[in-house]
């Protein structure tokens, strides 16, 4: 568990009471509503209701020329071809879109180009490939855009296009018969922030000449996990669709959903948002990482039960794989990442050698999660050919970063909180320097933990969570509501399930409580019974023997009266020591009387470092123990284990602090 910055939402309490009394809402929830922008009335009442919001589709620049091409091509019988991409969203927009067209009897096909072989989008091969099928139309789902050479090539060859697509367009559009996308600069669509399936879905409405509404309850499952699994803000009608897509995941699935739900172990009668997330999405996902994704789209556009559980289950498959390939590759990129000291620095740069390409970005995400830096994770082939993936944190300009690199980048693209990059493995070195530099002359971003309100102890309720219900489905832009418990003492840790969980119990004053923690164990557990700590917590409801209970879920916990300011400036002057760095080190540079303390703390036995961390920041501050237990280690007074832990090595002799080069360089300024 790494620190963060704990930031608690600000709100208006008269609006928020007078929202609840004329919304009849609990107060905690028009409370959290309000601080999330919905402070009118009408606005609130429409974002709690279950009547789906849809912008108006048939204002969106050129989709009525685009669905006249289709339809005119339907008549004719022209062969088309969706053009998809191999990610969640390009495998549900061409699902959308081919089952469409074959409901309309059209001659269609789908292509899905190979992520390792053809990469993203568009690329001559395919088109040439496309033509020599005899395809006459190609409708491009959630890519095209950026398609300018394959589409002059592909009208070259007489070929039509019609694109479809979400991303970001370049200053001229690519030269096809129709260029459907939100994000062009003349399209007058109120509602831009949606995914690529939605694009198609759009297209479809103005097809059939009916409104989002109507067609709404045939596609909400597919799209809903297209709008998830995107990242889409859960508002407008990226939130209408959700919500019926979780009711319709719940009652009446297409086949293909209804077999994956079923070899992932997830009861229909159950799903959420949140469910879709993590068990869903990441399979869809999983076909397209691990190999080919035009099983995915198979899956989706199967309607033989028998057929789409041989395929959920060859996908479950490799989803398993896909996580066992993650784990080795999180495993090996964290030890590099501390041997090599990149925790030290603003961003994190690790590179090794034939890692996989489709799984980087997910072990990018968890390691920026852990450190709370900016990662970019590097799989270098045999040839020095070097591929990247990053990941943010919040305020940090992530692709503006790369993008101050780009003369020793072969290619790079993305947005503030991902990218990915491409490069020779020689420029390596010179990348991570050059973007660390990037980020030393900008100010510091501190990882932030997001909470919606503190909460008395006394305030915990199965009522509470109930009321909490109103507000799904979340997800991006519409957060699961989290708590702060301020100044509770830990009394008892119970390990649950082999000690993978923690069940932990907690009082202030006459009230006590349990709480979940999940995928921590005793062994990497930071706290003491007896710590006074601060709780971010998320609240549920759970049914036992019939029984409705409250469940509370830890998010975070720090020690009572951390200082967050103080704190990152303290670890942002030890890092810089860190690095040897010029700055004045007074404030971290510890006496002998501080770094014995530390010292005696991890002769306790064997005492996690990141335990010294909790137990020492709120007296020396990070900074000051970070450099006591380099000083130590540099004494060969403590070492630290792979698995970190600070075993003392006892000793009755004086040691001169001036014998450790970390000490000196603090003292004095010398740089080593």
């Amino acid at each position: 568990m790494g620190f963060k910055k704990w930031v608690v939402s600000e709100f208006d309490k008269q609006l928020a009471k007078e929202l609840a009394a004329e919304c009849d809402v609990d107060p905690i929830v028009s409370l959290i509503a309000s601080s999330r922008g919905y402070s009118d009335p009408m606005e609130l009442e429409q974002f709690l209701s279950d009547e789906p919001v849809f912008s108006n589709p048939f204002v969106t620049a050129d989709i009525v020329l685009a669905s006249e091409i289709i339809n005119a091509a339907i008549e004719d019988n022209r062969k088309i071809a969706v053009f998809g991409d191999y990610d969640c969203d390009g495998v549900v927009a061409t699902a959308l879109m081919f089952n469409y067209l074959k409901s309309r009897n059209a001659d269609c096909i789908y292509y899905i180009p190979d992520r390792f072989k053809e990469g993203y989008g568009m690329n001559e091969e395919s088109v040439y490939e496309l033509q020599s099928q005899g395809v006459q139309l190609i409708i491009t789902v959630d890519n095209g855009i950026s398609a300018t050479h394959e589409i002059k090539l592909a009208k070259s060859l007489g070929l039509d296009v019609v694109v479809t697509d979400h991303h970001l367009p370049k200053e001229t559009l690519p030269k096809a018969d129709a260029v459907v996308d939100p994000y062009r600069s003349d399209c007058p669509s109120e509602f831009k922030e949606i995914c690529g399936a939605e694009v198609a879905f759009r297209l479809i409405c103005v097809m059939e000449n009916k409104e989002p509404e109507e067609l709404l309850p045939y596609f909400a499952d597919m799209l809903s996990l297209a709008v998830i699994a995107d990242i889409m803000p859960l508002t407008m009608e990226n939130r209408s669709i959700v919500k019926y897509g979780v009711r319709k995941l719940r009652t009446s699935p297409l086949t293909g959903l209804s077999a994956l739900m079923s070899v992932a172990g997830l009861e229909q009668k159950s799903i959420t948002a949140t469910r879709i997330a993590f068990g869903l999405c990441p399979r869809i996902n999983a076909a397209g990482r691990m190999g080919d994704a035009a099983r995915a789209v198979k899956l989706l556009t199967c309607d033989n039960m028998l057929t789409a559980l041989g395929i959920a289950n060859e996908i479950d498959s490799e989803n398993t794989l896909r996580q066992q390939t993650e784990k080795s590759i999180l495993c090996e990129a964290l030890n590099l990442v501390k041997s090599n000291g990149y925790a030290n620095q603003r961003v994190i740069v690790c590179e090794g050698k034939n890692w996989h390409q489709g799984i980087i970005g997910i072990v990018a995400a968890k390691i920026t999660e852990k450190y709370g830096k900016p990662t970019v994770l590097i799989t270098v082939d045999d040839e020095g050919n070097a591929h990247g993936s990053g990941r943010s944190i919040e305020g940090f300009p992530l692709f503006d970063a790369i993008k101050s690199c780009e003369n020793l980048l072969q290619k790079f693209g993305g947005h503030e909180s991902a990218a990915g990059v491409s490069l020779r493995q020689e420029n390596i070195e010179k990348f991570r320097q050059s973007i660390n530099e990037f980020a030393e002359n900008i100010d510091s971003v501190a990882p932030v933990l997001h909470i919606d309100c503190r909460l008395n102890v006394s305030a915990l309720s199965v009522d509470l969570a109930s009321a909490l219900k109103s507000l799904e489905p979340f997800g991006a832009g519409n957060p699961v509501p989290v708590f702060g418990i301020w100044g509770v003492k830990l009394e008892r840790i119970m390990p649950i399930c082999s000690g993978k969980h923690l069940r932990l119990l907690f009082s202030k004053g006459a009230n006590t409580f349990t709480a979940m923690l999940f995928c921590v164990g005793v062994e990497s557990f930071c706290f003491s019974v007896g710590d006074v700590l601060d709780l971010a917590v998320t609240l549920d409801e759970n049914i036992y023997k019939g029984e409705l209970n409250l469940t509370i879920n830890i998010k975070a916990l720090r020690m009572n009266g951390t200082d967050d300011e103080k704190l990152f400036e303290s670890l942002y002057l030890w890092e810089k020591a860190a690095n040897k760095m010029e700055a004045d080190f007074t404030a971290i540079c510890p006496t002998r009387e501080e770094v014995g303390a530390v010292y005696r703390y991890a002769l306790q036995g064997e005492v996690l470092l990141d335990k010294i961390k909790y137990n020492f920041v709120n007296s020396l501050g990070l900074g000051k123990t970070l450099a006591c237990t380099k000083i130590l280690e540099e004494l060969n007074l403590i070492k630290i284990t792979e698995k970190g832990l600070a075993l003392a090595i006892k000793t009755n002799e004086k040691t001169n602090l001036e014998l450790s080069d970390t000490y000196k360089f603090l003292k004095e300024g010398e740089k080593i």
